[in-house]
């Protein structure tokens, strides 16, 4: 053993006297009735200290439970569980969406550029906070790793701080980075973080992929998601030159480009030379790729998602989705119809930088049809949808069909486009409803 090795060694046994590691079980007993916990979003949640926490639902009682998008089970969302646990989603995932139907969570409505500011200036106030974290470095610090957005003001908001440390969660670089002193208690785990697998890619979103890659020119800054479409935009920009990143989540999609130097980042003007994000969703192979990989930064949602910053980057490009698009260009992205389907996030703060961005691009992308063959260009949005992109924000819409170009338009000429680009089945009768409704 050489002597930096038993130096190493030694240090961590120093740590573990200093931070006493303890039980999940122990750890959660801090929580007590009527408390307010935040959960770590995205594939960081974690997922230990949240199921000791729902094992202790006889002792407690009105728990409000917050948190952004969460991977993995969230088993405090149990109805049967309202007594004890209370959900407030700042974005409806999957694992919670039903409760908004059972009474037993609530929504709030918040930018994702603006959630941390929730936190600084007390306005949500927070009892205690689960994270997981990568373990410390020989100097005590530790890495938020695949999610920062809004933790670290949440961290700072906390009167307790509970973590799990687990050796899987990758060591990003950026702003996650705090020192072990910061945790008031800490859990020690060796479990996976969640992965999403890479989605296979149908025809349509080919078409709609090779639609978007043609409106990007060489040396954009790219903001994309995860899912079918980002992933089939990625795979067309194979001869684009010198693409920059400044997203507010990066997936798999974009590590094959940047190992083709496609993604350099040279000419962004927001921390060139680096891809920026707030968190990161994918697979082992993303999360091993960022691993202590100083390319890859990792900033709050604040500042990746400020408008006035994303606007810096020259020919910044923002690719959102949508649940549907009207004659108008209003974009409902969050519910369908009344039901909660997900959250406002991002995607107001990238579609206004790219809007404001000299040589930018805001697009929005969508299937014509849904599923089940529902039309997704509609003469009016459904009754209490809600609009989270205005008419006033959208540079394209683009389907299978092609690209309706809404900038500067005219609302005459704004249907006109988007009808073209509908589902050929459903032109006629949106234009008939549309007339019969006006």
């Amino acid at each position: 053993m050489s002597r930096v090795q038993f130096l190493l060694i030694l240090y961590f046994i120093n740590l573990r006297i200093m931070y006493k590691s303890i039980s999940a079980e122990q750890a959660v007993k801090i929580i007590k009735s009527g408390d307010r916990v935040y959960i770590q979003g995205g594939a960081a949640a974690p997922w230990t200290l949240i199921k000791a926490m729902t094992n202790r639902a006889p002792e407690l009682r009105n728990v409000e439970v917050c948190h952004l998008h969460t991977e993995g089970k969230a088993p405090y969302a149990d109805p049967v569980l309202k007594d004890s646990f209370m959900v407030n989603s700042f974005f409806v995932g999957s694992n919670v969406r039903h409760t908004l139907e059972a009474g037993n969570g609530s929504y709030t409505p918040v930018f994702l550029s603006e959630l941390p500011i929730l936190f600084k200036r007390n306005i949500i106030d927070i009892d205690v906070i689960l994270i997981q974290v990568s373990p410390p470095d020989k100097h005590g610090y530790c890495s938020l790793g695949t999610t920062v957005m809004a933790s670290i003001a949440a961290i700072s908001n906390a009167t307790h701080v509970i973590a799990q440390i687990n050796p899987q969660m990758p060591r990003t670089h950026g702003d996650g980075i705090i020192h072990i002193s910061e945790l008031n208690i800490f859990v020690e785990v060796d479990e996976p973080i969640h992965e999403i697998p890479i989605p296979e890619i149908t025809e349509v979103e080919h078409k709609i992929g090779g639609f978007i890659a043609e409106l990007i020119d060489d040396r954009s800054t790219l903001q994309m998601g995860i899912g079918k479409i980002p992933n089939a935009v990625l795979q067309r920009l194979g001869n684009h030159k010198d693409l920059g990143l400044h997203s507010e989540m990066i997936s798999d999609g974009a590590i094959d480009l940047i190992l083709k130097d496609v993604i350099t980042g040279n000419y962004k003007k927001v921390n060139p030379g680096r891809a920026m994000a707030t968190f990161l969703l994918g697979t082992r192979k993303l999360y091993d790729y960022v691993d202590d990989n100083p390319f890859i930064e990792m900033r709050t949602s604040d500042f990746v998602n400020d408008a006035a910053i994303i606007r810096q980057n020259p020919k910044m490009v923002a690719i959102n989705s949508a649940v549907e698009v009207d004659l108008s260009g209003q974009v409902c992205a969050d519910s369908i119809g009344t039901k909660l389907y997900s959250g406002v996030g991002g995607q107001v703060d990238f579609i206004r930088g790219a809007s404001l961005s000299e040589g930018g691009k805001a697009i929005i992308a969508l299937p014509s049809t849904t599923k089940k063959g529902l039309n997704r260009i509609v003469p009016f949005l459904k009754r209490g949808a809600g609009v989270v992109t205005t008419r006033a924000n959208v540079h394209y819409v683009v389907t299978e069909y092609g690209v309706a170009n809404l900038y500067g338009k005219t609302l005459q000429q704004r249907k006109k486009s988007l009808i073209e680009i509908a589902h050929p089945n459903f032109r006629e009768k949106i234009d008939r409803e549309y007339y019969e409704q006006i």
